[in-house]
């Protein structure tokens, strides 16, 4: 009797603490243990799934660590004789107890270290078993100071890049999580960033130039440099910043001549410079990172040259701001962030991902510009609408800079004023007090409109396959709710109707005062047996069952998610219960703010009080009358 626990069945296994028995875990954390050093292959198998699934609870962690459960594990992992599955799940297993802290990092061995790391450099590997190793590093490097060097002796970020070009969006996400882990950690002198993609060498290995310029990249987006860059001013002074800047003219003023007089020469760069929009201010304030070279500014700044004065896009500005905002929409500079699931794969398509992201945002500033016919005033409006034409774009989560061309293109200056105003009418005007009562007045009546909707598509009914035909004609039942909504009518099929089909054809029926219940997925008599099975999954999510006297069922497999909804949603309003389908949620969405918008016409451009307005005082005296002489 003491050696019981209560676990739940559904979901993360945990244990409920309350009523844990000390001697229960004892016993079946050391019968666990024995299993998983047992040597038959399928007992060690089943006994490494089940710790897998156990190893999240914090209670049973505990109890399994104070066996020495990690050291086994780590023996088992060190031993190399596990392969594919078994070995995924004892990584699986060793990852989630090391998580809840009660063991220290330091305690690892170098053997485990270097077995660990051999996952990774492994051409071809598994991939669950090599996404539980960057993560098993990551967690080294993070928690513990002397684990950094030893993973930085075993792993280089070169061999990590090489993970970058697979497809798989886990693997690229924990290696760059791998990547980060490493160069937070790195001492001050290992962070520097080289700005040209040239050879270099890590760990007695050469990287590619594309490679390198990629590893640039990763640092720039993910890492906390170009913060400690911003810090430091620029010098107008600086020959390297100068050099920079000529050559940005050069490019963009290739046709210029050159020619003539040292005064002349100056009088013609300073007009140059002027018209690229750089002045000695905006330098001084200007990280050295923010200024780019490359063909694109020609173009600019010869349309620009062809404009009125007061309508010239100053390019070196905007180039600048344009790079800050970049930076801010992309978080460059902070820390990683765990929470965070913004995941952009159009930066791993090119090899120069950043740069051509930049070129394609500072062509659409300059198309926004043209189409607000700004002015230099309209500076700060003009970089308001184009951070929200790259964030809505962003958001859209194109896979590559051609599709962020693509969908930029289509969000114009005009697209993005109709998107504010019908967002400010779904959303600021629809949260004043007097307009969220009327939404809430409105709604039961909606509501019931659904509902009958639904009750109506029960009326005209439903065909359904029979589940676990094996011949191969198909057979087909049919059901459909009679008129004055009393009666389930159903019977079989020999080929799918092509309209109504009849009450006298349905030989069967259950009255709906007999219906107990309505059960839906795993709940139901005829998916028990198969929920298990993954080419099932898509059955699972549209079956149904309705319960009725005496204890019997009528099981359905609707035929796709709109039927599924619909009978499902009216079976429920049969029974007096509310509907929660996620039809019925988007239809009362969507009639709800079509009534509202309707209801509102009348008062477009009138600002709608917060508060009814106040009841007057009353008159001193009610003894008055209208004088006719």
């Amino acid at each position: 009797a003491e050696q019981f626990a209560l676990r739940y069945a559904d979901g993360p296994q945990l244990y409920i603490t309350e009523q844990v028995i000390p001697s229960y875990f004892e016993l079946s954390t050391r019968q666990l243990l024995e299993r998983i050093q047992s040597h038959g292959i399928d007992a060690r198998l089943e006994a490494l799934k089940e710790l897998a699934k156990l190893s999240a609870d914090p209670t049973f962690a505990a109890e399994f660590i104070t066996m020495e459960g990690i050291g086994t594990l780590a023996r088992l992992v060190e031993s190399g004789t596990h392969f594919g599955e078994m070995l995924a799940f004892t990584l699986t297993a060793f990852l989630e107890l090391m998580d809840h802290g009660i063991v220290s990092w330091d305690l690892l061995s170098l053997s485990f270290i270097k077995q660990i790391a051999g996952y990774v450099n492994q051409p071809m590997v598994d991939v669950s078993i090599l996404q539980r190793s960057l993560a098993i590093l990551e967690s080294m490097v993070l928690n513990s100071h002397s684990l950094y060097h030893r993973v930085a002796q075993e792993i280089t970020v070169g061999q990590l890049i090489g993970h970058l070009q697979v497809s798989n969006q886990e693997i690229q996400t924990y290696a760059i999580a791998l990547i980060n882990a490493l160069f937070l950690k790195a001492p001050e002198d290992r962070r520097q960033v080289s700005r040209q993609p040239v050879h270099i060498i890590r760990g007695n290995r050469p990287i590619k130039a594309e490679m390198a310029h990629q590893l640039y990249v990763l640092q720039v987006l993910t890492f906390n440099l170009l913060e400690e860059r911003m810090m430091t001013k620029m010098d107008p002074n600086d020959q390297a910043q100068r050099d920079i800047i000529f050559e940005l003219r050069r490019i963009a003023f290739d046709g210029e001549n050159d020619t003539g007089g040292t005064e002349k020469r100056k009088a013609m760069y300073t007009k140059d410079y002027k018209m690229l929009g750089f002045t000695v201010s905006l330098l001084r304030t200007a990280a050295p990172g923010h200024l780019h070279q490359g063909q694109l500014p020609a173009p600019i700044v010869l349309e620009n040259s062809s404009r009125e004065d007061k309508h010239e896009c100053p390019f070196g500005r905007c180039a600048i701001e344009l790079t800050r905002m970049l930076c801010e929409i992309l978080q460059v500079g902070e820390l990683p962030n765990e929470g965070c699931n913004d995941y952009h794969p159009m930066f791993f398509t090119h090899d120069r991902a950043w740069e051509e992201f930049f070129c394609v945002c500072i062509q659409l500033l300059n198309k926004t510009w043209k189409e607000m016919r700004a002015t230099a005033e309209d500076f700060n409006k003009v970089m308001q609408v184009v951070r929200e034409q790259i964030t809505r774009a962003l958001a859209m989560k194109p896979a590559s800079l051609d599709q962020l061309k693509s969908k930029l293109r289509s969000l114009s200056y005009s697209e993005i004023l109709r998107l504010r105003q019908t967002e400010r009418m779904s959303q600021d005007d629809f949260q004043s007090p007097p307009i969220i009562e009327l939404r809430e007045r409105i709604q039961p009546e909606i509501l019931e409109l659904i509902k009958q909707q639904r009750l109506n598509r029960l009326c005209e009914g439903s065909c359904f396959r029979k589940l676990g035909n094996r011949r191969r004609q198909e057979k087909f039942w049919f059901c459909r709710l009679s008129l004055n909504h009393k009666v389930l009518h159903y019977g079989d099929l020999d080929e799918s109707p092509q309209g109504e089909v009849p009450f006298e054809l349905l030989s069967d029926k259950i009255h709906v005062s007999d219906v107990k219940s309505v059960v839906t997925g795993k709940d139901c008599p005829h998916m028990k047996e198969k929920s298990a099975l993954k080419q099932n999954k898509e059955v699972l999510e549209l079956a149904f069952s309705v319960f009725y006297d005496p204890d019997e069922t009528l099981n359905f497999v609707a035929p796709n998610k709109y039927e599924y909804c619909i009978w499902t949603d009216g079976l429920c309003a049969l029974l007096g219960r509310e509907m929660s389908s996620d039809l019925t949620r988007s239809d009362l969405d969507t009639l709800i703010n079509m009534e509202m918008k309707l209801r509102l016409l009348d008062l477009e451009n009138i600002t709608i009080p917060e508060a009814p307005p106040p009841v007057p005082k009353e008159p001193s005296s009610y003894n008055f009358t209208y004088n006719y002489s």
